[in-house]
């Protein structure tokens, strides 16, 4: 923090910035990726490349965050909303093909918990149908499937360096994985304005213009120095939430067999993080008594987009 901060470079693309976009491009293996202010940053920034339009229809879990919806309906989309698996909480994949329709434009799966879609029947469907791929992998940072990081399966990859994260840029944080090629020149000028300010910095060009549609979506070059110091441990802190995780599911497994519970499912092809570890109940009665019950602190529970009207 304090070389960032005696550097006179707190903007963003700075020392910084650069070492965690290549840090994570060489662990994860995606041809570009660009450090934004927060993930909804990254799927907003993810519409505007895809030129999502409006009346187009764009799948996606109702299970989810609303910055995965909010991001497309800016573009005057209309979300599709897809049922989730009981077992990972993640997008039905067996139900995705009867969603789309001439209009569908792309499918966003959801890494709920830091636990794998199933990709390969996704990316599948997208190519049978023409379909972009988004993945909103804001829980997903070190997370596998068959053996390939989340975020760079699909077109695109989000993730989510906010402060409830495996990982933080100082409270708030995300970063957008270009693993199309052909979508990383345009990605670089809607992040900077519209403009070709970042080929005008590697001396691609002698002055920098106005060319395309686009907004501010650079993370200072402070937060990305409070990333760095976490980045270089990433393998640790990884080990260390596994460890924790795997403390509770031995702790809890007695009650699962019992009957009592459900512990989270990881399938055998997904790699997990130990984001977050829940445990799902046998009704709602039991859950309203444990949501009730006095020592627990309170607690908290989206409405699923669906259902939030």
């Amino acid at each position: 923090m304090q070389s960032a901060m005696s550097s006179g470079k707190l903007c963003g693309d700075g020392g910084f910035t650069r070492r965690c976009q290549q840090w994570l491009e060489q662990h994860f293996g995606s041809a570009k990726v660009l450090l934004t202010p927060s993930c909804t940053a990254s799927l907003e920034m993810a519409a505007l490349l895809l030129d999502i339009q409006p009346g187009d229809e764009v799948i996606m879990p109702s299970f989810t965050f609303v910055s995965t919806a909010n991001a497309f309906v800016l573009r005057g989309a209309k979300i599709v909303f897809v049922d989730i698996r009981p077992d990972t909480m993640n997008i039905d994949e067996t139900l995705i093909e009867a969603a789309i329709t001439n209009k569908t434009r792309a499918i966003v799966p959801v890494h709920y918990a830091g636990v794998a879609c199933e990709m390969d029947v996704i990316m599948a469907l997208a190519e049978k149908y023409n379909l972009f791929v988004i993945e909103d992998a804001a829980q997903g940072v070190m997370s596998t499937y068959k053996g390939r990081a989340l975020g760079t399966i699909g077109h695109i990859g989000c993730f989510s360096f906010h402060e409830t994260k495996n990982y933080t840029a100082g409270g708030e944080g995300g970063a957008t994985l270009i693993n199309d090629r052909a979508l990383i020149e345009r990605a670089e000028i809607i992040r900077e304005k519209g403009t070709n300010r970042s080929q005008f910095f590697r001396g691609q060009v002698d002055k920098y213009t106005w060319r395309d549609i686009g907004s501010s979506y650079l993370m200072s070059d402070l937060q990305a120095a409070y990333l760095w110091a976490q980045l270089e441990a990433a393998d640790r802190i990884n080990q260390q939430r596994l460890s924790l995780w795997q403390t509770y599911y031995d702790a809890l497994t007695p009650l699962a067999r019992a009957g009592c519970i459900k512990l989270p499912s990881i399938p055998e092809n997904c790699g997990h993080n130990a984001h977050m570890f829940y445990i799902k109940l046998r009704d709602i009665a039991d859950r309203s008594a444990l949501i009730q019950f006095p020592e627990r602190g309170g607690n908290y529970g989206g409405i699923p987009l669906h259902s939030a009207a």
